[in-house]
């Protein structure tokens, strides 16, 4: 009877263990590696996105109308560093945003390079050298499923890899799946979806590596999650029947062998 008792807790302690394989990040890449990632990305602008733009030149008041400033300069509408707080453009429905004499201008599908430079070019029928800068706030990216933390977060950086944003809602669980976390992006009404393994050193030449703004990022529960959480009342209620009988029978035959 011991045997089998023996036999019983090895057989669940086999199964209940996981691999290291199983758990480790990016189990492909040897030393001799040498993974050139997406350094020339660069997000473009798209409906929604909310931007500070601000307008520099040698002849500062010559800049002045064309910085979207606050009207009321109150206490509430300065910032820590005592200076006017910007107003922000929100890019429209038709991707423009409407800038102070200038007009409607296109900002959606441009890089920041790009609408920064062609700003400038439109700039220089009014201004010497204009010198432009644009800042995204709104940028936000959703991170869910079996992570530590999941939730929405927002950063400055309009750059982030899909391991930072991971790394942000505090990394995976134990039972997060690895090897098919689910990016999903929105390209103007446009959904898009890419799995992505991160046990692989495909990884670092995925089209999802560097996350655009409003991405989400779902991380699926794995098999041994999945089974426990199909683990109810009635479940353990059965295990706790089984786990009294065979301690109830373990306990006769020790009886029965004694008698003998």
């Amino acid at each position: 009877m011991k045997k089998i008792i023996t036999i019983i807790f090895a057989t669940i302690f086999l199964v209940s263990c996981a691999s290291k394989e199983d758990i480790v990040y990016f189990n492909g890449i040897n030393s001799s590696d040498n993974i050139i990632g997406l350094e020339s990305y660069s997000p473009t602008y798209h409906i929604e996105d909310e931007l500070i733009i601000v307008v520099n030149a040698l002849d500062p008041e010559a800049a002045r109308p064309f910085n979207k400033v606050t009207v009321n300069v109150s206490q509430d509408m300065i910032d820590a560093r005592g200076r006017e707080r910007l107003l922000t453009y929100r890019v429209d429905s038709e991707g423009n945003i409407n800038f102070p004499v200038l007009g409607k201008i296109k900002l959606a599908g441009l890089n920041r390079e790009q609408a920064t430079k062609f700003i400038q070019k439109k700039l220089t029928d009014y201004i010497k050298d204009p010198i432009v800068d644009i800042e995204t706030v709104n940028y936000k990216i959703t991170v869910l499923g079996e992570v530590s933390r999941p939730g929405t977060y927002t950063t400055t950086n309009e750059r982030i890899t899909l391991l930072e944003a991971l790394a942000m809602a505090g990394d995976l669980t134990i039972y997060g799946e690895r090897e098919n976390v689910l990016v999903i992006q929105d390209y103007d009404g446009k959904k898009t979806y890419t799995r992505v393994n991160l046990k692989s050193n495909e990884l670092f030449e995925s089209p999802v590596y560097y996350l655009s703004q409003n991405d989400v990022v779902y991380v699926e529960p794995n098999k041994t999650q999945a089974k426990a959480s199909s683990i109810g009342p009635s479940t353990n209620v059965i295990f706790s029947t089984l786990g009294i009988l065979l301690s109830t029978t373990a306990l006769i035959l020790t009886i029965i062998n004694l008698n003998n």
